[in-house]
């Protein structure tokens, strides 16, 4: 029987950035599926009363370091967004309007937000940019703007990020193999474990 790894993300976390650069590779070694879960980050901050780490100033300071540190012993490229924060409403509805267009659909919107997130750039609180980067992506843009409006698709993203909370997340990435939770790209090592189990 095929494991199987829960990834619940937003495109705003630089922490899930890393964690959808290595959790491929650790499901491909593993011969896991990757059950892909898009939820609204600030949703859940709401709902557990939790709150970002920039909230305060040197946990701010220190996890930009530690990202370095973590962008440096995989050997990817992180930069942080000088637009930070980012309103992911808009992108993560897009991401759940993407899950119903295919596997290959879906991989290149999310390859495309969170390269336009934390590896070029782009203030992705402007509707121009967002626009700007589906188009160099190959997106059509009135897709996007039917769908993220579309209030079937609004509701199931409120429905993901209650069903997180539900499930005990409290920030993103959080995983889950079987009823085992890990929050943090930091806890790779503990999900390839459970998979190996």
């Amino acid at each position: 029987m095929t494991k199987s790894v829960e990834f619940w993300f937003d495109f705003g976390s630089p922490t899930a950035y890393l964690a959808w650069l290595q959790l491929p590779k650790i499901a491909a070694a593993r011969n896991a599926e990757i059950v892909w879960c898009p939820m609204l980050l600030g949703g859940v901050h709401k709902a557990t009363g939790n709150t970002p780490p920039g909230a305060v100033a040197a946990k701010g300071a220190y996890m930009g370091v530690d990202l370095a540190r973590f962008a440096k012993r995989y050997g990817v490229t992180l930069n942080f967004n000088p637009h930070f924060p980012v309103n992911t409403l808009p992108l993560m509805r897009g991401a759940v309007a993407a899950l119903h267009e295919g596997d290959d659909f879906f991989h290149r919107y999310v390859k495309t937000m969170y390269e336009a997130m934390w590896l070029a750039p782009r203030n992705l609180n402007e509707p121009a940019q967002i626009a700007a980067v589906l188009q160099e992506g190959g997106f059509d843009t009135d897709w996007f703007l039917a769908r993220t409006s579309d209030q079937a698709i609004k509701d199931e993203l409120i429905a993901r990020t209650e069903r997180a909370v539900s499930k005990g997340a409290f920030g993103a990435p959080t995983f889950y193999v079987g009823d085992q939770m890990f929050f943090g790209q930091d806890r790779l090592d503990f999900v390839d474990a459970a998979l190996a189990e």
